[in-house]
């Protein structure tokens, strides 16, 4: 895990790839500071949701409402505040190796079921602390990328990073560096069985 890094020194290398002058926080009063300080949690945060990182996920149990549903399911429960997008999985058990179940449904910030126990795997907002090495090198050519033009307004460079980043726009944000980040992160990820994958179970 990258123990010594956060968002200020994630920003202050991205600065530096692009030749710019680092920053000791989000409120120096620099121009550098106060772009790092607007972007970083956005940037972060899309990158944390680009991928299912093995390391930004956690399995939690809902709290059950006390308030009854309007549609037609039984029960409502309350979805954690520090989630990025929806649960992968949802499972009434947390046993190890317990089958997701597939009958459940986003509302807003609830989820919806007939069940009346509810855990659920989702994706949260990672301290930099926990957050391993190939993923702080690729937050930092995020950052390079999108403080480029704002930094140096020179779009050929903002260009560069995007594609050091993600790659070519034929690669559809998952070629350069993104790519491998994410075969450094399965590595340490067991294979999972297609009906383990319960995306496909969402309800929009």
């Amino acid at each position: 895990m990258a123990a010594g890094d956060t968002g200020v020194s994630i920003c202050s290398d991205a600065l530096i790839l692009l030749g710019a002058k680092p920053i000791s926080s989000f409120n120096d009063g620099t121009d550098e500071s106060n772009t790092c300080d607007r972007l970083y949690s956005d940037v972060r945060d899309m990158t944390l949701s680009m991928y299912p990182w093995s390391f930004a996920y956690k399995k939690v149990q809902l709290a059950q409402l006390i308030t009854t549903p309007t549609t037609e399911w039984l029960y409502e429960y309350q979805l954690p505040g520090d989630r990025l997008g929806n649960p992968r999985a949802a499972y009434t058990s947390s046993v190890a190796n317990s089958r997701p179940i597939k009958e459940w449904e986003i509302i807003g910030d609830k989820l919806m079921t007939n069940e009346t126990t509810i855990y659920v795997d989702y994706p949260y907002q990672t301290a930099e602390f926990a957050m391993p090495q190939y993923f702080v090198q690729l937050l930092k050519y995020m950052m390079a990328w999108h403080l480029a033009y704002p930094i140096t307004e020179q779009q050929d460079k903002a260009s560069y990073w995007q594609g050091v980043a993600i790659g070519a726009p034929s690669e559809n944000g998952r070629g350069g560096y993104f790519r491998q980040a994410t075969n450094m992160d399965s590595f340490g990820q067991p294979s999972q069985v297609i009906d383990d994958f319960s995306l496909i179970a969402v309800r929009y």
